[in-house]
């Protein structure tokens, strides 16, 4: 057995405590399509304040999990870990997400 190094598995508990929130799970599985979304779309289809989904997504895109590219005044949002997709299904065992 190696020793506990605090450090080696930071990373990857950011991911886990970014991925803590049904709304960024919901944002992540929205993205899996492939496709970049802007700020609006994820406003509109969850009902929330625009302040409270650009804070979601600043904690995906701190984590590494989604991608940013601003155009004129909108953000567009894409999925750079695509692998979190296949872990969230393992995690679902299809419950019809």
């Amino acid at each position: 057995m190696q020793k506990f190094e605090k450090e080696c598995c930071k990373k990857e508990a950011e991911v886990f405590k970014a991925l803590g929130h049904p709304t960024r799970l919901w944002v992540v599985e929205q993205l899996a399509d492939g496709q970049e979304h802007c700020v609006c779309e994820f406003v509109q289809a969850a009902g929330a304040d625009f302040s409270t989904i650009s804070q979601h997504l600043a904690v995906l895109k701190r984590a590494g999990i989604i991608g940013d590219d601003k155009r004129g005044k909108q953000v567009f949002y894409r999925l750079l870990k695509p692998c979190v997709i296949q872990f969230i299904a393992c995690l679902c065992g299809g419950c019809g997400n």
